[in-house]
């Protein structure tokens, strides 16, 4: 990064994170998340309100968690992932 860049960011207190703690590999799975409803949601839509935009997200996200198959899943679902692998507990 050019000094002119890194040094308005450390004048103003924006930490530079390139590996290790804040490395990128950190925010992969909400970045690839944030793509999915940007691309199959948001820029589908024109919402009238911002309550509107709220619950037609809130809408995407129970799909994307219970009806929509993902690949990396096997073709199941994150809700299938997660609750599936979740041990039975036995009454006493």
């Amino acid at each position: 990064m050019g000094a002119a860049f890194t040094g308005v960011r450390a004048n103003n207190g924006i930490a530079i994170s390139m590996d290790g703690k804040g490395a990128w590999r950190d925010n992969v799975f909400v970045e690839r998340l944030w793509r999915s409803v940007k691309y199959e949601e948001v820029y589908l839509r024109a919402y009238d309100s911002v309550s509107d935009a709220r619950a037609s997200i809130g809408r995407y996200l129970d799909f994307y968690n219970g009806r929509r198959p993902h690949s990396s899943l096997d073709s199941g679902t994150p809700d299938q992932a997660y609750f599936n692998s979740l041990p039975l507990r036995v009454a006493a």
